[in-house]
């Protein structure tokens, strides 16, 4: 199980070796790497100095003085076309490494209306849909929740909650983002808070499946912990780490 993949394909490629299927929970596209700055769709077009600037904003939560670099450094261009081009270049790439079997939802990065290009025979995309994999019933939700950042797939938390109802009882509930606690939606390394799912939390405690697994927050303060008889686990940033989490009954 992955999430957070932000253009890994080297080690995705590897990533379901052993296990019965590969589970993908978004975030397939590199736009920015604030580790590296050289990294990602942004500097490949602007420049690392640029990129530099932008991560120092965004990470001072100057989204307004962020977005107006943006602007100006746009201004000109063909903004959804050049985006489009470069994520259909990375999509290419990921979707190439999926073995099969392969099932995968979308981030908040993600651009849906691109997935039914690229995914092959071997993977299946759920997003507030059901699937059985070894005899568990497992659920997809995709996606993220609006925030000042505006990543491309960022939904209203009554769309969100929609799809979670949609899933209903399940054995594993898949997210992108987390359930809406402290401890698993703050970046020790960004200093933030990311937004997690209240409906998400009231469907843990309403239907209690045996775990909640989901990525987005790169650098958790906390990693895992139960929700009453549910375990909840970040599978990982695995841009960074290159190692699948290993779910195993």
């Amino acid at each position: 199980m992955v999430s957070d993949v932000h253009g890994n394909a080297r080690d995705l490629a590897a990533a379901g070796e052993g296990a019965d299927a590969l589970v993908c929970l978004g975030d397939l596209v590199l736009f920015l790497d604030y580790a590296d700055h050289s990294r990602g769709i942004f500097p490949d077009l602007f420049g690392t100095e640029n990129a530099d600037r932008l991560v120092e904003l965004r990470t001072a939560r100057r989204f307004e003085e962020a977005r107006e670099l943006g602007r100006r450094l746009w201004a000109g261009r063909d903004k959804d076309a050049a985006i489009e081009s470069a994520v259909r270049k990375q999509y290419a790439e990921m979707f190439a490494a999926f073995p099969t079997p392969t099932y995968a939802t979308y981030g908040n990065v993600d651009l849906p209306h691109l997935w039914p290009e690229f995914a092959g025979p071997g993977t299946t995309v759920l997003d507030g849909e059901r699937v059985e994999i070894g005899g568990r019933v497992f659920g997809f939700v995709g996606g993220g929740l609006r925030t000042a950042m505006r990543t491309p797939f960022e939904i209203s938390d009554e769309e969100y909650a929609a799809k979670i109802e949609a899933v209903g009882e399940v054995d594993v509930l898949c997210t992108h983002i987390p359930p809406d606690v402290a401890d698993l939606c703050y970046d020790t390394v960004a200093r933030r808070f990311e937004r997690g799912s209240r409906a998400l939390l009231e469907a843990i405690h309403r239907t209690r499946p045996r775990y909640s697994l989901f990525g987005h927050v790169h650098q958790p303060l906390s990693r895992r912990m139960r929700i009453g008889r549910t375990e909840c686990i970040n599978v990982g940033h695995f841009n960074a780490t290159g190692t699948p989490f290993a779910l195993e009954w």
